[in-house]
């Protein structure tokens, strides 16, 4: 059954917005006045697949990361508990926080309830389920093994929505260090350093190459600071632009997979995702090529996604898993030789679900390590920054003392 975003007015004239499911637009005014609501805007409500009104497209918000891990766990819990799936993503909706999400689940259920299969269901919202997750269902539909399938999922997404967290909030503290210390130093630029400037042009004394070069740069960002701003952002806006390009978007990877010294660190970070979606596929009894295929799919870096796709080929052609990773040259001797061990002993998902393990163990202790070297050279960058500034405005001061002397 369709689901409908609509906005209304009660009975003492307050605005109400959500979502509501009905067979038509007419089914949901309906429902709405048996609600004691006058509607003034019911329109079909998307999250993940196409809106037709305009209404419908400001309506909808993207579903993220977080969201997906708890609903996956609910769905997950409430399929394993014998609740059939249409009842589950209902049960899942009504305590749903936001309308978007609660708009998607409602369209997945009205998906299914009109004859889809669930994972029918969920590839018609691409951006929200990716390609290893509908795989995953699909495969648990198929083998009667959904509410297992779900668990793995479940248990997938809020690991990689953990470890992603880490990361940013690893990363977030140098970051904001930087802006806020070069934040600073703009404004002493622009602000401060020039009224400094004035009393010793007044004395008439002369100035040492320091303090030269700051009033140079103090007034280059006082007459151009805006266009450099505004060439600054049309210079990310024109590489964005030009990472959209597919071929630019798979040079640009390349390079930062084969460069010192972020080449470790992304093969690394690549090659646990990698690991965790096949592993999560395999344990789900999808068969391998798409298995591979669909974990190559998530990839995030396409140098590596083109040699994830090549070990699928080579894999359809007859090659062991083990061979074709080992010939790609791009996945960690350690994965490539968990994955033989796996293939040798019969238990490749398993073996697979050790190696992304391992792989975010030595992912987190890469991170830790960046932090705990990005931490103090910002501050050393900082303060040498801090420093020369100093000593730019101190040179003039300690020779005007010198001629008084005199």
């Amino acid at each position: 059954m369709p689901a409908f975003a609509y906005r209304a007015v009660d009975t003492r004239g307050a605005a109400k917005q959500g979502v509501i499911e009905a067979s038509s637009p007419a089914a949901a005014r309906q429902l709405l006045r048996d609600r004691e609501l006058l509607p003034t805007s019911v329109e079909a409500a998307t999250a993940g697949g196409t809106a037709p009104g305009i209404g419908a497209r400001l309506f909808r918000r993207k579903v993220g990361a977080r969201a997906l891990a708890t609903v996956t766990r609910q769905i997950a819990t409430l399929v394993t508990s014998e609740v059939n799936i249409e009842q589950a993503l209902k049960l899942v909706a009504e305590q749903a926080e936001g309308a978007a999400l609660r708009s998607l689940l409602l369209d997945v259920r009205g998906a299914i309830l009109d004859g889809y299969s669930f994972a029918a269901a969920l590839r018609l919202h691409p951006a929200t389920f990716p390609e290893y997750y509908t795989a995953s269902v699909a495969a648990g539909e198929q083998a009667g093994r959904l509410a297992q399938v779900l668990a793995h999922l479940a248990d997938f997404v809020e690991n990689r929505q953990r470890n992603q967290q880490k990361i940013q909030l690893a990363l977030l503290y140098p970051a904001l260090l930087a802006v806020v210390s070069f934040g600073m130093m703009a404004l002493l630029m622009v602000y401060v350093v020039p009224d400094i400037v004035r009393v010793f042009i007044s004395r008439g004394a002369e100035l040492p190459f320091l303090t030269r070069a700051l009033i140079a740069i103090s007034g280059g960002l006082q007459k151009y600071g805006l266009a450099m701003a505004i060439a600054l952002l049309a210079a990310i806006l024109i590489f964005g632009r030009w990472l959209r390009v597919p071929a630019n978007r798979l040079r640009f990877d390349r390079r930062i997979a084969t460069t010192w010294p972020v080449a470790r660190f992304s093969r690394q970070y690549n090659a646990a995702r990698f690991a965790a979606s096949l592993a999560t596929l395999v344990q789900s009894a999808v068969p391998l090529v798409d298995a591979l295929n669909a974990a190559a799919a998530v990839t995030p870096n396409r140098h590596v996604r083109e040699a994830a796709i090549g070990v699928a080929t080579r894999v359809r052609e007859g090659a062991s898993l083990q061979a074709a990773m080992g010939e790609s040259g791009i996945f960690p001797p350690m994965l490539v030789a968990i994955v033989a061990s796996g293939e040798n002993g019969g238990q490749l998902g398993p073996a697979l679900a050790r190696a992304a393990a391992e792989l975010e163990r030595e992912l987190e202790a890469m991170a830790a390590l960046l932090v705990s070297l990005v931490e103090p050279l910002v501050l050393l960058m900082m303060g040498g920054l801090v420093l020369l500034m100093v000593l730019a405005i101190l040179l003039p001061i300690i020779n005007l003392n010198n001629i008084v002397g005199m």
